[in-house]
This record gives structure tokens, sequence and C-alpha cells, in this order.
């Protein structure tokens, strides 16, 4: 089996220090012409179908680029990323920069006269004319802590502000989010990522606990007991004499040996039991090679595995492969190696990189008979390319929802902007089953789980085939 396959679909940053230009035209300018010439899906996404769409929204928000501030930059670039639907491409925030420039970059954002003690003198002074989203707010690691008062102007508005975060990022006083009451209901009519780019985020409020979901719970008063665990390492558990359940959160290369410890740990138990769950929900990818051990245990017959094309131009070469990567293997190291020297031996062309392959292994478990893999919109990348695998097997049957698709354009590379604070992040390489028009809509279940079904994991062991 080929190891070496796809392992750059991690992101590998690329900095390349030049001078600072930070107008929003210019980068934006810049990003148009990038993507033209490096992105490999760029002509099936831009086709006859969609030319005259494309052409329209990129010279109209080229015009509104040219009146956007810098610190507004981002959001404007990424609706015209949005065109092409794949969820390799991004504009990035440089974290990496100086802190005191950060700070500046971010000091003309919008702020409030709130601070700490002014909101603590007005929640006792009005204590019993508040509402229950009213007051300061902290997560379990005390990192962060949002103060959240009543809008002077609307009643049911409510303003989020940063009372303690990184104090670089974020800093005291600034609109992190508002917050609009309906019915009782709490909803953000804004809010704002790390980067300080709107983001759909969602909220829910359940006494003194707030769930702002992609960032986290909050509490108002009493922290819980215990820190709440966030780790992405896989986990194994036995459910019952004939069943177990495998939760692998993500592949990226820095849990592979965890995954590889937890397959050697738990073999006797996978080798005797009728029904193994795996659990890719949420799994955004990372590298083929982190589930290599899981695969034997699928296995019932030889897998099949798509041609693969890297678009070998100067900037890929560049940004993308001849970066040194010390982390990985040295026989990945000299794969890589053979790798550039072909691609500049292919400047200009679509390069067949990865050839079709066929993975066989030696033998065929009787057990586990059977093995469900649950999958959702937020399974994708590598662990979509797991999946394409694994339901090769006979053995095998997906639970869920459609997956990400993310999986026709990978390994991604990353380029600085004209602007130091911004990276542009966009794939090199292509799978053949891309399809002609650039859509991607995800791997589609065998079974989908209806929206009203909550415990996911009762559903498939319940599930007779």
């Amino acid at each position: 089996m080929k190891k070496i396959i796809f392992y750059l679909l991690l992101l590998f940053p690329f900095y390349n220090l030049q001078a600072q230009n930070c107008n929003c035209g210019d980068n934006f300018s810049f990003m148009v012409q990038h993507i033209k010439k490096n992105y490999v899906g760029y002509t099936d996404k831009v086709n006859p179908k969609t030319q005259k769409r494309f052409e329209y929204l990129t010279d109209s928000l080229q015009k509104v680029a040219r009146y956007t501030a810098s610190n507004k930059c981002l959001a404007v670039c990424r609706e015209w990323i949005s065109f092409f639907k794949d969820g390799h491409m991004n504009i990035s925030f440089n974290e990496s920069s100086p802190k005191d420039e950060i700070r500046v970059f971010f000091s003309k954002e919008e702020k409030t006269i709130w601070d700490e003690e002014k909101l603590k003198t007005y929640l006792s002074k009005y204590k019993n004319q508040t509402d229950n989203i009213e007051g300061i707010w902290r997560n379990v690691a005390k990192t962060h802590q949002y103060g959240i008062v009543r809008d002077s102007l609307n009643q049911n508005e409510f303003i989020g502000f940063v009372v303690k975060a990184d104090g670089v990022m974020w800093i005291p006083q600034q609109i992190k989010f508002r917050v609009r009451k309906t019915e009782e209901v709490y909803k953000f009519s804004s809010f704002f990522a790390r980067d300080h780019s709107p983001y759909p985020a969602r909220v829910t409020l359940n006494k003194d606990t707030m769930d702002l979901k992609e960032i986290g719970k909050f509490y108002k008063n009493d922290l819980p007991g215990k820190p709440l665990s966030s780790s992405k390492s896989p986990k194994f558990e036995r459910l019952s004499d004939k069943i177990a359940l495998l939760t692998i959160p993500s592949f990226y290369l820095e849990y592979k040996n965890e995954t590889d410890s937890l397959m050697i740990k738990n073999a006797p138990i996978i080798k005797n039991i009728d029904h193994l769950i795996i659990d890719l929900r949420d799994n955004r990818g990372g590298a083929v090679g982190a589930f290599e051990k899981i695969l034997p245990y699928l296995y019932t017959n030889p897998i099949f595995s798509e041609k693969g094309q890297i678009l070998a131009t100067d900037d890929n070469i560049k940004d993308g492969y001849e970066k040194p990567l010390p982390d990985l293997p040295e026989d990945l190291q000299e794969y890589f190696k053979k790798i550039i020297s072909k691609l500049k031996a292919h400047r200009g062309e679509l390069y067949l990189a990865y050839p079709a392959d066929t993975i066989k292994y030696d033998k065929i478990f009787k057990k586990p008979s059977r093995v469900s893999i649950l999958m959702n919109d937020g399974s994708a990348s590598a662990s979509e390319l797991f999946i394409l695998q694994a339901k090769q097997s006979s053995k095998v049957k997906l639970f869920g929802t459609n997956s990400s698709g993310s999986v026709n354009y990978v390994e991604s590379v990353t380029t600085q902007m004209p602007c130091n604070f911004f990276n542009l992040i966009y794939p090199a390489a292509r799978l053949m089953r891309a399809s002609s028009d650039g859509t991607d809509p995800g791997i589609k279940p065998d079974i989908e789980i209806p929206a009203n079904v909550t415990n996911w994991i009762d559903f498939v062991k319940k599930y007779k085939n």
C-alpha cells in the first residue's frame, strides 16, 4: 500500500516575507490572478456554464475591494473564494506576525464604552431589571471573558464585548458579537471570528450556560467543577459483547501514533466482535497515512485508489512542495524530493503524480463481520478519502448525511499575499473523480439518518441490515 499518497492533505504554511502592501484592491487582484494561474480546479469550476457569473462576481468585488479597509478585506476575498465551493481554499490571517503589528492592524475595530467595572456596577444597580443574558461570561479555561449588556437603542438587542482575550487578536472593549432576542429565543445578529471577519455562529442559552457552538461553552456564574475535554484524540469503547465504537475526530498526523497504538492495543477485541462502528462525524481530515492501521479490519477485496494530478506551476512547486518538512519520515522525505524533480521537469503541465493504485492485503479478517461508518457534512478531505476506500468493502455500510464535498481537489498550498497578514490557501492536486462541472456534493451515505434522530450511535446499533 502506498503510504505517501496525499500526505499533503495537511496544510504546510509557506511564509515568504516581502514588502508590506495591505491595500485591499491590490490584494484582491493578486488573489484573482494567482488562483487563475495556480488553482488546479480552476478550469473545472470556471467553464462555459459559469463564465459570465464568475466574471460579473469578480468585477463587482474588485470594485468593492478598492474602497474596503485592509482590516475588512478578508470578508471581500472570501466572498469571491466562495464561488469555487472548495473546502481547501481560503484566506487565513497570519498570526505569526509581530504582536504589536497585529494590534495596530485591528485597532480601528468597533469598540463600546462598556468595560468590566461599568458592567458590574450596572448589574448591581439594576439586578432586578436585567435580562438573563446580561452579565460576564467566561469559558472553563478562563482565557476568554465576554460582557453582554442590553443595547440602549434597542431593548431586544444585546452587545457582546471583550472583557478578557489574548490581548493581541482581540483586546478589551472590542465588540465581538450582537445578540437579538425574539420571543425568549436568542440569536446572533452578528458575530466576528478570531480574525474579525463575519462568521455565521450559533448560540443557545440555558440558564447560566451559553453554548457558542463553534467556540465552546461559556458560563455566567459558577464554572463546571471539571474542565471539559476538547481533545481530538481517537477513542475506543466496547459497547457490548458484540459491538465496539471507534471515534476518530481527526486524521491529522499529530494523532497518527495515538490511532496506531489504539488499534494495536485493541486488536484482540476488534478481531472478536461482530460489529465495529467508526464515528467520523466532524473529522475535517488530515493525512491518509493516519488511517493505515484501520483499513485491514475493513478489507474484503482489493481497494482501488484513483489517479491524482498536480498542477506543476512554479508557485505551486515553491510554495507547496519545496518547503522542508522535517517531521515526515525519511522515506517520505526522499519521495517528495523525487516528486519535486518530476514537477520541475513538467512545469506548466497537469502532471500525473499519482497513478491509479490497488491496495491488497494478504488476509481477510472474519471479524468484525459488520462495519458501520458514521459521517456528516463535517466529514471532509482525508476522512472522505477513507470513506471512499472503506465503502469498497462488502462489510461496510455508510450512515448519516452527505460528507463535506472536499475530496476532489487536495494537497493545499499556502502563499503569502502582498499584505503579510494574509495567506492564500488553495489545492494543487486533483483527483480524476473531479466532475467536469466542478461540483462536489459529497459522498452519499448508504443509509441516511433522519433529521429527528439525535442518538446516531443507538440508531446504528439497532439498524438491521
